[in-house]
C-alpha cells in the first residue's frame, strides 16, 4: 500500500539522533550519577564552601593547575546532579604560588574568613608543612591530593588530625623505587635530594629503604633549588667516580631536568629513576631527550584502562580543550578528594550543620564504596590511617616520546583491575 510521506511537522517531533558530544556527555552524566547516593532536596540553597589552595603560579604551577583542573571538574559534575541536597559546593581557590609563607597565610584566611567547611590543597610538601597548622587549629579538614612528603601525615596524631592524603606518600614511593631498582639489578645507589623539606624528607625515606636492604647509598648529593646543567655535572662526575649503577633524585621538575642534561653531557648511561616528579612536564621539557627511558612511580598513567578512568579523560578533555593533562596524577587525585569530601558531606543527616568535626568523622567512616579514578574507595580512610593510597596501587611509568607511559607491558595489561587498599 502507498505511504504519503510524513509531514514536515512529523519530522519536526522526531528525535534528532544524537551527535558523539550528546552521547558523551549522557555516558558521562550517568556514571558520575551513578557515583552519588540519591538524596532528597532541600530548601536551603546556601552553597557549600570548600577551599582549595595550591600552585598556580611559579615554578610549581604545571601541577598546581592540574591539581585544581581535577577538583573543578569534580564539583561541576557533582552540581549537576544536584550537589548537597540541591545546595551546589563552591570551591575557593587560593594560589600559594609554591611558597611556604604565601601558603600559611592561605590556610589561616581559608579557615577563618572565608569559613570553608572543608579544604583540599598543596603541592609542595614545605608549604602543606607551613599551612597545615591553621587548619588542623581551626578543625577543618584537609585532603592533601598532591603534595607527596612524609611528614605531611605526621604533624598530628592520627586520631586528632584533621589532615588525610590521596597521594601515594613518599614512605610508600621510596620503598617501591628502591625495590624496583634493585630487582633490576642496581646495587649502588647515587641519590640527589633538594634541600627543600621534600628533598630532605624524600632523602631520609630513601636511605631507610636502603637500609631494610642491606644496603647503603654509595654517593648522596645535596643542593638547593635552582641547580644548574653545569652544577648538576660536578654532583654527577662525583658519583660515577663512586660507582653508582643507578641514580635516584629526589627533588622537583627543573632540578631533575638539570640532573637528566648534566647525564647526557658526561654521555654517563646509567639509568635514572625516582619519584612522580619525573613525570612532570617541566623536567620533560627541559631535559628533551635526555629525558627519554627515565622511570618513575606513578598511581595514576593517563590512558583508558577502565570505564571510569575512560570517562575522566573524556570529560578533562572535553571541559579543558585538550587530550593532555599536564600532570596527570594530580589531577586525578584531586578529583577522587572532591568525592570523597562530597560523599563525607552526604553523611551529614538532613537538618543538621556541616561541621569540620562531622566531615572528619564521616571520612574516617565513609558508608558507600567510591568508584573512582585511581582506585576503587572502600573505606580509604579510618580514625587510625588517613593515607587513602598504599603501595599495591603503585606502578612505574616512563618517559617516552615526551609523554608518560607504562614502563612494563605487563603493567599495562594489568591496569584493567584495579588495585585497592590493602
Amino acid at each position: 500500500m502507498f505511504r504519503r510521506p510524513p509531514s514536515r511537522s512529523a519530522l519536526a517531533r522526531r528525535p534528532a539522533r544524537p551527535s558523539r558530544r550528546s552521547l558523551l556527555g549522557l555516558v558521562l552524566g550517568v556514571l558520575v550519577a551513578s557515583t552519588l547516593p540519591v538524596v532528597a532536596r532541600a530548601q536551603d540553597a546556601t552553597p557549600i564552601r570548600i577551599g582549595l589552595v595550591g600552585p598556580m603560579s611559579g615554578g610549581s604551577a604545571d601541577f598546581g593547575q592540574s591539581m585544581v583542573n581535577g577538583a573543578q571538574l569534580a564539583v561541576q559534575e557533582i552540581n549537576a546532579v544536584g550537589g548537597y541536597l540541591g545546595r551546589k559546593i563552591v570551591l575557593v581557590v587560593k594560589n600559594d604560588q609554591g611558597q611556604p609563607p604565601v601558603g600559611a597565610r592561605m590556610a589561616d584566611e581559608l579557615a577563618h574568613k572565608d569559613q570553608v567547611v572543608a579544604a583540599l590543597g598543596f603541592c609542595n610538601t614545605g608549604v602543606a608543612l607551613a599551612g597545615i597548622p591553621a587548619l588542623q587549629k581551626a578543625g577543618v579538614p584537609l585532603i592533601v591530593p598532591c603534595a607527596t612528603g612524609s611528614p605531611i601525615l605526621q604533624q598530628a596524631p592520627a586520631a586528632q588530625s584533621f589532615i588525610f592524603q590521596t597521594s601515594p606518600r613518599d614512605t610508600i614511593q621510596a620503598p617501591f623505587i628502591v625495590g624496583e631498582a634493585y630487582a633490576a639489578g642496581a646495587r649502588r645507589f647515587a641519590i640527589l635530594a633538594d634541600t627543600t623539606p621534600y628533598g630532605e624528607a624524600g632523602l631520609a625515606d630513601v636511605v631507610k629503604a636502603l637500609k631494610a636492604k642491606g644496603l647503603a647509598p654509595v654517593y648522596v648529593g645535596r643542593f638547593p633549588l635552582g641547580l644548574t646543567p653545569e652544577q648538576a655535572q660536578a654532583e654527577l662526575t662525583k658519583a660515577r667516580e663512586a660507582g653508582a649503577d643507578v641514580l635516584l633524585p629526589y627533588t622537583v621538575g627543573p632540578e631533575n631536568g638539570s640532573l637528566a642534561l648534566a647525564r647526557k653531557a658526561l654521555k654517563w648511561s646509567v639509568p635514572m629513576t625516582g619519584p612522580w616528579t619525573l613525570s612532570f612536564p617541566n623536567f620533560i621539557q627541559k631535559a628533551g631527550s635526555a629525558a627519554e627511558g627515565v622511570t618513575m612511580a606513578q598511581d595514576f598513567i593517563a590512558e583508558p584502562t577502565t570505564p571510569r578512568r575512560t570517562a575522566f579523560l573524556l570529560a578533562y578533555e572535553r571541559a579543558y580543550k585538550t587530550r593532555r593533562i599536564p600532570v596527570p596524577m594530580a589531577a586525578a587525585q584531586a578529583y577522587d578528594a572532591v568525592y570523597l569530601l562530597t560523599y563525607a558531606i552526604l553523611q551529614t543527616p538532613p537538618g543538621k550543620p556541616i561541621s569540620g568535626a562531622g566531615v572528619k568523622a564521616a571520612l574516617e567512616n565513609l558508608d558507600r564504596v567510591y568508584y573512582g579514578v585511581v582506585t576503587n574507595y572502600d573505606r580509604p580512610f579510618s580514625a587510625q590511617d588517613h593515607a587513602a593510597v598504599t603501595a599495591n596501587m603503585l606502578v612505574m611509568g616512563e618517559v617516552a616520546d615526551g609523554r608518560v607511559g607504562f614502563a612494563k607491558a605487563a603493567d599495562a595489561k594489568g591496569a584493567v583491575i584495579i588495585q585497592t587498599k590493602q
